[in-house]
């Protein structure tokens, strides 16, 4: 009964595919713990209607679309193709412009923006402080190196994190050196939990950089003990890695 369940649980999720940024699939089944800051809300503070707005990496634009009403001048990027047409039908009824794009660089004109956010999307500090215009202020919330390293532990014979560098300090330095005035820096390990083997494989499909040779087939064992740990703890415990920033271009 019990190897049913996990081949049923893996070939489940193995098969799901993600639509735009939907977790619907594992609600409940994968459950995080929420930052002590409040990102959407912060965002909000910092939105009045005259402004310039750039979201970077808008995903299929739910947050976005969240945060309406939005500025008249709203922007976004997104660098997955398949995002990009989901992305475009649900905020084009909201007047904004979808970008897509490929890497770091931005196709948009120097001193454009008086707001730039950016929840969970990889980024250069250059080209941030290249796109903001002076007084302009860029906030962002990141998936720091030590996410879930639980995860990789317990399924790599060696632990390896796709950005090691990619931490608070870091970061931060890039940006000062980029010319921006970091005005708050927050670090935080929220606890999260799976209830099952499939939240866990649903979510390593979506995550590549996770665990960057991800396949069941080739880490079937190691998920079959996870899965038999699951069973037998009611959950399989690990901890996020967030930081978030707002810094200004003087």
């Amino acid at each position: 009964m019990d190897d049913d369940q996990f081949e049923h649980l893996i070939s489940v999720a193995d098969a799901r595919q993600l639509s735009g940024w939907d977790w619907s699939h594992v609600k409940g089944r994968y459950v995080e713990s929420e930052p002590p800051w409040n990102y959407r809300d912060q965002v909000q503070a910092h939105i009045q209607p005259k402004l310039r707005l750039l979201d970077m990496g808008t995903g299929g634009g739910e947050l976005l679309e969240s945060l309406a009403p939005l500025p008249s001048d709203t922007w976004a990027t997104e660098g997955y193709s398949p995002n990009v047409p989901i992305a475009q039908a649900r905020l084009g009824p909201l007047g904004v412009r979808v970008v897509p794009i490929e890497g770091d660089l931005l196709p948009l004109a120097d001193a454009t923006f008086d707001l730039v956010i950016n929840r969970h999307e990889s980024f250069d500090a250059r080209e941030v402080q290249r796109v903001l215009r002076p007084g302009g202020t860029f906030i962002t919330q990141q998936v720091g190196a030590q996410d879930l390293i639980e995860l990789n532990e317990a399924l790599q014979d060696q632990t390896r994190m796709a950005l090691p560098e990619w931490k608070l300090s870091a970061v931060r330095r890039q940006l000062q050196a980029a010319g921006l005035q970091v005005l708050v820096a927050k670090n935080a390990f929220p606890e999260a939990v799976f209830t099952d083997i499939g939240a866990v494989v649903f979510f390593l499909k979506v995550t590549p950089w996770q665990i960057e040779d991800f396949s069941c087939d080739r880490y079937r064992k190691q998920l079959r003990l996870l899965h038999q740990g699951i069973v037998a703890e009611g959950g399989f415990r690990v901890h996020t890695h967030r930081f978030f920033i707002i810094a200004r271009k003087p």
